[in-house]
């Protein structure tokens, strides 16, 4: 008999205190879940589209009147900043309103052909499973699982080991909403354990999945075996272009945050600074002030801007890719308990050093310098990723050329936006597979019937 999974101890990341202790879900509860999906699946496709939107909407509402708590729940055990978790709990209501609306216009086609009559129906997969990272756990399981139940499907969340607290509070509001038994499950584990067991499962007839590129490979590997469809959303190493000919002083002020928000344990982190060299020493000038200037500390004080990592295990990996060797200019950070890293700019890194290329996962970003902008765009897509990016320029033909030339699924234009729920998110390379978000989120949880109608006798 194999040995029962480990419970998982949920950790404060700005105290290391323990917060709870989450059970494990064994190969067993992987398959009851599955099961019970299935047939709740069956009852909630054959709902009338008005009723699936009108308890989404329901859902929402309840989701609204907890997102307070929802938010210091998000804070405790991811330490985000309250007011980072105030919006991503909002994010879940917002995305949820957002794909009950599309319930009613998820329709199929007329094609005209000769000879009779035919027609397309999108028709519900079945079960998804939704593998969501730590990241950041509340907005991320609202992207796949609000549009995969607004199209008919079932979903089993799995929330990353260390963050499961919100996911749980969220089938709790699920079921309180009126959503059916069995519709909306999630089970905590590793991604060794009930991640795997659930995207091995013939069951589970898509997957979508957030965390690392070599995770994601994994899955994709293991998806290919049973032709079953993924979204992946994976790392990236996102530049951030800035012109001579930009408004330095904004784009200066704005470079620290781009890439500290959520202690820079972000996919669209702008962790890659070009700077193109006749105003390379001045954006430095006004740069270093400005990330000196950042607050970091107690994520539920709402005057902080930056928080904790999320382990000791993410700190020593961020600090590995800051050599003694490399010219450093740091931020600051509370000493004492909690996973703390300063806020750090890499000056006297090599384009293809590991820091310039990799992604760090924390608080850290280089800035190097480039000359002229074929340079730029040739350095910005100098990484096997391709997820986010901005371009700070006055010139409007250059910025849309430069947009265009960037190998990357979402781009900025003299600010640091990636991600909307109204608009298509998703990345190129080894950056993922697949959109979510946007008008079309809810097709991608859909099959295509094509049926053809013969008016001939």
């Amino acid at each position: 008999m194999p040995e029962a999974p480990a419970d998982l101890p949920v950790l404060n990341p700005a105290t290391e205190e323990l917060l709870a202790t989450v059970h494990a879900a064994t190969p067993e509860e992987v398959d009851r879940a599955v099961r019970r999906a299935t047939a709740a699946q069956h009852r909630w496709a054959a709902l009338a589209p008005a009723d699936r939107a009108r308890l989404l909407r329901r859902f929402a509402a309840v989701v609204d009147t907890h997102v307070e708590e929802l938010a210091r729940l998000e804070v405790a055990e991811a330490g985000h900043t309250l007011g980072n978790a105030r919006w991503e709990a909002g994010n879940v209501r917002e995305l949820l309103e957002y794909a009950a609306g599309g319930v009613e216009r998820l329709t199929g086609r007329q094609i005209p052909v000769a000879g009779g009559i035919d027609v397309t129906f999108l028709e519900p997969l079945g079960v998804v499973a939704v593998i969501a990272p730590w990241n950041f756990p509340l907005p991320i399981a609202g992207w796949g699982s609000a549009p995969a139940l607004a199209a008919g499907n079932a979903v089993i969340l799995k929330p990353a080991e260390t963050t499961p607290l919100t996911a749980l509070r969220l089938a709790e509001l699920a079921l309180e909403a009126g959503l059916p038994d069995g519709l909306f499950q999630v089970l905590p584990g590793t991604g060794p354990g009930a991640g795997e067991d659930l995207v091995r499962h013939p069951g589970v007839r898509k997957v979508v999945f957030t965390g690392s590129a070599r995770t994601g490979k994994r899955v994709m590997a293991l998806c290919a075996e049973q032709v079953k469809p993924v979204t992946l959303e994976l790392g990236g190493k996102s530049p951030n272009l800035v012109f001579a000919d930009a408004d330095l002083a904004a784009a200066a002020a704005s470079a620290p945050m781009s890439f500290l928000d959520n202690a820079g344990q972000d996919c669209c982190a702008r962790t890659r600074v070009l700077v193109e060299r006749p105003v390379y020493d001045e954006f430095l000038a006004l740069v270093e002030p400005a990330l000196r200037a950042v607050v970091v500390g107690d994520p539920a004080d709402p005057g902080t801007q930056m928080g904790p990592l999320i382990s000791a295990r993410q700190r020593e990996r961020v600090d590995s890719y800051v050599g003694p060797d490399l010219d450093v200019v740091r931020g600051n950070a509370p000493e004492g308990p909690g996973f703390w890293y300063p806020p750090t700019l890499v000056l006297g890194a090599r384009p293809e050093d590991p820091v310039a290329v990799e992604e760090v996962f924390g608080p850290v970003a280089v800035v190097l310098p480039f000359d002229g902008e074929e340079e730029g765009v040739r350095l910005a897509n100098a990484t096997p990723y391709g997820l986010s990016g901005s371009v700070w320029t006055r010139d409007g033909a250059r910025a849309l050329r430069v947009a265009r030339g960037i190998a990357a699924g979402n781009l900025s234009v003299n600010s640091h936006s990636s991600v909307r729920y109204q608009t298509p998110f998703g990345g190129y390379g080894e950056s993922g597979l697949g959109r979510e978000l946007g008008p079309d989120a809810l097709a991608a949880f859909t099959e295509t019937k094509n049926v053809f109608i013969s008016t001939e006798g």
